[in-house]
């Protein structure tokens, strides 16, 4: 079955970095948009970046924008997020997720409702 298994999570101080890391299993995984969500306690999920099949297509939410980088290895069916300058605002469960409708395109999806499979997640943490 399909699995997306998240890494790399934990507690970091403000100004830190994580890099968190998601492995995918059971699909194809070239043949997927990945994008990465984070849902804080008593927030709506939201998402923070996405990536086409090959990885020349990328998008991050304005509120990460030149701090968060996402990026894939197809060879190692895995997709990373690159966290950087890292706020207290931050604080969330990471999750992963892929999205088979763009088999046919580069394009990828900001809508959560729109992905096909999810990761657990992974908590990250960031002390002021």
């Amino acid at each position: 079955q399909v699995q997306l298994v998240e890494s790399g999570g934990g507690l970091v101080q403000t100004g830190g970095s994580l890099r968190l890391s998601c492995l995918a299993s059971g699909l194809t995984f070239s043949h997927y948009a990945m994008g990465w969500f984070r849902q804080a306690p008593g927030k709506e999920r939201e998402i923070v970046a996405a990536i086409s099949r090959s990885g020349g297509n990328t998008w991050n939410a304005e509120s990460v924008k030149g701090r968060f980088t996402i990026s894939r290895d197809n060879a190692k069916n895995t997709v990373y997020l690159q966290m950087n300058s890292l706020k207290p605002e931050d604080t969330a469960v990471y999750s992963c997720a892929a999205d088979y409708k763009y088999l046919y395109s580069s394009g990828y999806s900001t809508s959560y409702s729109e992905y096909d499979y999810w990761g657990q997640g992974t908590q990250v943490t960031v002390s002021s």
